[in-house]
């Protein structure tokens, strides 16, 4: 298990990661959400071990990533702007993983290869952004690691491709109890496969929980009320975000469902009920709490 306990990074005068507290389970998929300028890639490279915390700890079952080489073996980090050496082909940076990762499965690699259709003497260097990204993911999953860190993996990727990379993450969890840890913009694509959210924001994190849990105690609902509301009516309801249109009022609050419905069928509304909530409308009303308003962006 990875925990981070008030891991901190600064940069100068910024501070990128702010005490942050976490655990990411193994066998989890654990997605990482956050606005732009989060700290979503620094937080990954602390967890990976690339990067030491000025503050607090980042550890995997009980001892610290950072320059732990038995560790680091069983972690591999696939970055956002990829990384290759010099008029590299696939082949070779194959071979130079080879010497890191004991278990790097060089049958499977090559069946990946054929299968995505790369050529592995080709230089890496001639290759698309997406095909890039697909050496990197197939030497990940062929290097054998228990943790599997991915850094907007799915950024440039067709949509077969990406649909491809989640089912081989899905096989390797099932068969084998990989642990990917995935920081993404794209939250439809990680609502697909992800089991944990960690959300972070301005450095800190507002929540690590299980994306199942967190949709049962915040709850999206339609209501139509046909004589004005006084000024109190949502009182004593922990709402995230109140929307009205004439009679039309649409609100996301915290609670649970039974005890949310009573509340709201005891103010006579004509017409009420319950709409499906996504993971980016839970990203906007939280972050929306915690002060970054979108339409603050947009008016």
């Amino acid at each position: 298990m990875i925990t981070a306990n008030n891991a901190t990074k600064h940069f100068g005068g910024i501070t990128a990661v702010d005490h942050v507290c976490a655990e990411v389970r193994d066998g989890s998929v654990y997605g990482l959400i956050g606005s732009n300028g989060a700290g979503k890639s620094t937080f990954l490279r602390m967890l990976a071990g690339i990067l030491l915390p000025d503050e607090g700890t980042v550890q995997i079952d009980g001892a610290d990533v950072f320059e732990n080489t038995a560790l680091k073996e069983r972690c591999f980090f696939i970055s956002d702007e990829q990384f290759f050496f010099p008029n590299s082909t696939p082949a070779e940076m194959k071979n130079y993983y080879k010497r890191f990762y004991r278990h790097f499965d060089e049958e499977r690699y090559r069946k990946l290869m054929d299968g995505f259709g790369l050529d592995e003497n080709r230089k890496i260097r001639t290759f698309s952004k997406g095909m890039k990204k697909q050496v990197s993911v197939i030497c990940g999953v062929c290097a054998g690691t228990d943790y599997l860190f991915c850094d907007e993996t799915f950024d440039g990727l067709d949509p077969v491709v990406r649909q491809t990379v989640k089912s081989l993450f899905a096989e390797d969890v099932e068969s084998r109890g990989l642990t990917p840890v995935v920081a993404s913009h794209n939250l439809r694509e990680l609502e697909d496969f992800c089991d944990h959210v960690g959300l972070l924001h301005r450095g800190g994190i507002l929540f690590s929980r299980d994306l199942e849990e967190m949709k049962l105690d915040v709850f999206k609902m339609q209501c139509i009320f046909t004589s004005p509301l006084p000024e109190n009516a949502w009182d004593g309801i922990d709402v995230m975000h109140l929307d009205r249109r004439g009679s039309l009022y649409t609100l996301t609050a915290r609670g649970s469902r039974e005890a949310l419905l009573a509340r709201v069928n005891a103010m006579n509304p004509s017409f009420c009920e319950m709409l499906p909530l996504t993971l980016e409308e839970i990203f906007i009303n939280e972050t929306e709490v915690a002060g970054y308003d979108i339409k603050k962006l947009l008016f």
